[in-house]
């Protein structure tokens, strides 16, 4: 197992990432700890930072700013556009112009000339998909986007953009729990394309076999299902997310858990159960 992974042939990042969602904007004292917990990630090694223009109505994207801007050279900064949230329901926008658009204004609130990593947040059932994949390629080929990628996919939605544009990390949920798909992980590995899990660590995957082999390794039930994903594949790059210092190092640490091939087995055999939400 490899620590670093070229995204996109040519950024490397640490494979344990951090997921910003879980960052709270408000009020000001929950931001002021969720300012801490982003620089605490860059000190504590990680080097992928995922978060979108949904989150917080875009104020997700302006807090990593506000905490880490300007930036080390070795940080990678991933977002993504294509999905509203009003609350508790979501909305999918894919048309180009509104791609460019959320595309500029992750740009001022990242204070970046570039995004690292563009992300389709979902495929968009209303926009004919090569309208979307075709408004991503512009926004690469403009060098406003460096990389592009897709999230909540299948194999055939991933070839389908990758014949209009190239695509270099796939975002589904996939957990110990919920390993649907499979087949999109080995397309991904067979093209060198990296997969981060979203939701990595969720309620169901703290089996009764992820809690025995945490009792024999003095570790975590969530470290163990973040080692598990780091073992199971060399693409997978775990996105966890927290609001808490303690947390974060636990995540962090899991990269340096090494599993024997009895736990990875023991792991794996036990039956995936049903997602944790849609």
């Amino acid at each position: 197992m490899t620590d670093t992974f070229l995204l996109g042939g040519d950024l490397p990042v640490r494979r344990i990432g951090f997921g910003a969602l879980r960052l709270p904007g408000r009020p000001a004292a929950a931001r002021t700890r969720a300012v801490a917990v982003a620089r605490r990630a860059v000190d504590l090694g990680v080097t992928l930072i995922d978060t979108a223009d949904s989150y917080d109505l875009g104020d997700n994207e302006t807090l990593l700013a506000e905490a880490l801007h300007p930036y080390p050279d070795s940080l990678v900064l991933a977002t993504k556009a294509g999905r509203i949230n009003l609350g508790d329901a979501w909305y999918d926008c894919g048309r180009p112009e509104y791609l460019r658009q959320q595309a500029e204004l992750s740009l001022r609130r990242l204070r970046l000339d570039r995004i690292d990593l563009f992300q389709l947040h979902r495929i968009d059932a209303t926009v004919p998909p090569a309208d979307q994949y075709g408004a991503l390629r512009q926004l690469r080929d403009e060098g406003k986007v460096r990389h592009v990628g897709l999230s909540e996919v299948s194999v055939a939605e991933i070839e389908a953009a990758r014949r209009i544009v190239p695509v270099a990390a796939v975002q589904n949920r996939y957990n110990l729990s919920d390993r649907r798909h499979e087949d999109v992980l080995a397309y991904c590995e067979r093209h060198g394309i990296a997969f981060l899990p979203w939701l990595p660590v969720a309620p169901r995957t703290l089996t009764p076999a992820a809690r025995a082999v945490a009792a024999r390794h003095d570790a975590t039930p969530p470290q163990v299902a973040l080692a598990w994903l780091l073992q199971r594949s060399r693409v997978l790059l775990p996105i966890p997310g927290t609001a808490s210092q303690r947390h974060l190092a636990e995540n962090v640490a899991a990269a340096t858990l090494q599993l024997s091939t009895e736990d990875v087995a023991a792991l794996t055999a036990e039956p995936a159960g049903l997602p944790d939400r849609p």
